[in-house]
């Protein structure tokens, strides 16, 4: 059969493209080899944030119970229905996407998709080739998988080292869990599992805890962990994983010495690759650099007719990239006029509690580009709405162009603070200044009144600090 488009995955790029073709009339077609939604819906995005709304309402009523008259004596967990709690959500969410492919007429094919020549793929199930479909033009988007460090020497043991998938769905919690890796990933399980009752451990090779993140952000992140237990080790790296008596034994070293670390589970969550294996790259003459395609910017690789967005192209691994780069590349198929993503602009967000929440340079970047800077900071245990809520922890850090008064960046940790990123990336979208949003009001008592007080404390105009 042939289509004007066809796209290869069904994540929040590959849906997203499809729905915005038909959209525009395009005849459309996605192909999946396993759920729509991809990784995202299914073993991402969603089942984690089920995972990590449980976990923070476990630790508000032992924390906080009595102080709000709540008596909370006889707590229990039900790891298994928190899991299929989250499976549910997965599925209900899952119904609403295929809802939307048969309300916009897209075609939704099953099984491995492998390019031809021709802007053709060929559609194999169960490793036998099934079908063939052409197309004017051709859309991978086919995401990530899990990267594992080969290079470290270890005795594999497939129930106990696992990555994200296996980790949302444990038949029992374990023990002990040492999880490598501190992005967003590793974070996120970390608070998690530790909520649950496991002891946890973090190894990270980078010497922030948040890697890439902004100093102050990384430092208050490391020390609220340590606060509440959570053990990390920053730059260490492995040197072996040996399992022994059905426990792993992990050799790390750390700036100072060799330790051995014991577990009962692995978790790998040191990043994504491109998910761009075997299906038919090389046969098509595509490029590839460093596991990435290459595009251009209306993202057209070097091949006419085929198309890349999302985890397989070099830009930040985030599902809400993905989305406006399918809209984008399908809106310049069409020959529309589309705004160009400012990547700098882009919200960055960790779930877990304290939560974290990023946008634009650091400061470490910005003095590193020549800017002079402006800093304001205004922590959350100054906030009325956040000593009503009693949750004090974080702060919100903004960082401004002296000269110009341009808003370099903001980075947040604390309560809440994935939702108060958005008025910062609009602010900047606008090119909005100091001087604009000190004259916007914000409710009272709200969050979002931090904003406002970390720009008035960069500019010497604090009322409450």
């Amino acid at each position: 059969m042939h289509f004007d488009v066809i796209i290869l995955g069904s994540g929040p790029g590959g849906y997203v493209a499809s729905i915005r073709a038909a959209q525009l009339g395009m005849k459309t077609a996605v192909v999946e080899k396993e759920s729509l939604g991809g990784i995202c819906l299914n073993w991402g995005c969603i089942p984690t944030k089920s995972l990590l709304n449980s976990a923070k309402i476990l630790q508000s009523i032992k924390k906080n119970g009595e102080l709000f008259g709540i008596k909370n004596e006889s707590i229990e967990i039900d790891y298994p229905k928190i899991i299929s709690k989250s499976r549910k959500i997965v599925d209900k969410i899952k119904k609403g996407v295929s809802f939307l492919m048969k309300k916009n007429g897209i075609h939704v094919i099953y099984g491995k998709a492998r390019l031809k020549k021709g802007k053709k793929i060929e559609i194999f199930k169960n490793k036998k080739s099934e079908e063939e479909h052409s197309a004017s033009h051709i859309i991978i988007a086919t995401g990530a998988i899990p990267k594992i460090d080969k290079n470290i020497k270890f005795q594999y043991n497939e129930k106990k080292i696992i990555t994200y998938r296996e980790a949302l769905s444990l038949s029992s919690l374990p023990k002990r869990i040492i999880i490598i890796g501190s992005g967003s990933i590793g974070l996120e399980f970390a608070y998690f599992y530790h909520s649950m009752g496991t002891k946890v451990t973090i190894i990270e090779i980078c010497s922030n805890l948040f890697p890439n993140g902004d100093q102050d952000i990384s430092d208050y992140l490391k020390y609220s962990f340590n606060k509440i237990g959570i053990k990390n080790y920053v730059s260490s790296s492995i040197n072996k994983i040996i399992y022994k008596n059905e426990n792993y034994e992990v050799e790390i070293k750390t700036q100072s010495e060799n330790i051995v670390l014991k577990a009962d589970i692995i978790l790998y969550a040191t990043g994504v690759i491109p998910n761009i294996k075997c299906i038919g790259l090389d046969e098509i003459g595509i490029q590839t650099e460093k596991g990435f395609i290459v595009v251009d910017e209306n993202y057209r690789t070097n091949i006419d007719g085929y198309y890349a967005i999302g985890d397989v192209i070099k830009t930040p691994s985030l599902a809400h990239i993905a989305s406006h780069e399918a809209i984008n590349c399908i809106d310049n198929i069409k020959g529309l006029n589309c705004q160009k993503i400012d990547y700098n602009n882009v919200p960055k967000c960790v779930y877990s509690l304290p939560e974290i929440a990023s946008v634009g340079y650091t400061e470490q970047e910005s003095k590193k580009k020549g800017f002079q800077i402006k800093i304001g900071k205004f922590p959350f245990s100054a906030l009325g709405r956040s000593i009503s809520d009693e949750n004090t922890d974080g702060f919100v850090k903004v960082i401004f162009d002296e000269k110009y008064d341009e808003w370099l960046g903001c980075h947040m940790i604390g309560n809440h603070v994935t939702d108060l990123i958005s008025e910062v990336v609009v602010a900047r979208k606008l090119e909005a200044t100091s001087y604009e949003i000190l004259g916007s009001i914000h409710p009272h008592p709200s969050l979002s009144e931090s904003i406002v007080e970390s720009i008035a404390n960069a500019y010497g105009k604090s009322i409450h600090l």
